[in-house]
């Protein structure tokens, strides 16, 4: 008698107060792909802006040990960090440095970060200078980190666009805007047609960033529309996940990365 039909299961390491990564990667995933969490606290959680967490702080924090513990004891396919801030501060030194010490954690189970799993998955649709899309939580420092970040990387960044939540929220200071509650705010139809008002002649694809923002939804409109690939965190979140598995399967409305399934770089 056949056990199951499951062929990858991910786990993801998703600070405690993100609603939208296992809501976007549960409707992307395909049948047979599983996804499972274990959070942390958010280091926003006591009203500070984040500047960034160096990778032996953040595998030595409790929580997040013991997420990647649990996680690892349950004989993954992979697990990954959502967090992508974390990579856009620290460099690829951060995604080197914490994929390596989680892994021993999780007990050798393959651990990779949003940062990485964003960054392979702009190479591998040839992605070079695309418009960054920030969600309205993003402030000043976080736009200088993302775009050193892709810098490190090779990659050159041909403008950003910060996507705006109505007038409710502008009494809101911007990096308080996810804990007070705009994660359930963004609205997938507008964040096509803000992206389309200001996509520059010169982008060559669309790169939106942030697990917590809402998106996935806008990706394959959003396509159409420009005629550029687009990529968003927990879409190549769940690319990442496949291709290390080596599942080869289309992903309806999840854009070109999930349905031509190009090859990792």
């Amino acid at each position: 008698m056949r056990q199951h039909s499951w062929l990858a299961q991910l786990g993801v390491l998703v600070i405690h107060n993100d609603p939208v990564v296992e809501a976007e990667l549960a409707g992307m995933a395909p049948s047979g792909v599983t996804v499972h969490a274990a959070r942390f606290e958010s280091p926003t959680s006591n009203g500070d802006e984040y500047t960034g967490t160096p990778w032996q702080e953040m595998t030595a924090s409790p929580d997040v040990r013991r997420g990647i513990v649990q996680l690892g004891q349950m004989d993954l396919s992979a697990i990954c960090l959502c967090f992508g801030s974390a990579s856009f501060f620290g460099g690829r030194e951060f995604d080197r440095g914490f994929s390596s010490a989680a892994r021993k954690l999780a007990g050798g189970t393959e651990v990779f970060t949003a940062g990485e799993a964003i960054r392979g998955a702009m190479a591998a649709l040839g992605m070079s200078r695309p418009l960054v899309v920030a969600p309205p939580w993003f402030t000043a420092p976080t736009f200088d980190a993302t775009r050193g970040y892709l810098a490190e990387a090779g990659f050159g960044v041909a403008d950003l666009l910060q996507y705006q939540l109505d007038s409710r929220w502008r009494g809101v200071r911007r990096h308080q805007l996810f804990d007070r509650g705009g994660r359930w705010e963004v609205d997938p139809e507008e964040v096509c047609r803000q992206v389309s008002e200001r996509f520059p002649d010169d982008a060559d694809g669309v790169l939106i960033p942030g697990s917590g923002f809402r998106s996935w939804e806008a990706v394959s409109h959003l396509e159409s529309r420009l005629g550029v690939p687009v990529v968003t965190s927990n879409q190549a979140c769940l690319w990442r996940l496949l291709t290390l598995t080596g599942v080869d399967v289309d992903v309806p409305g999840a854009g070109r990365l999930l349905s031509v399934r190009p090859a990792a770089v």
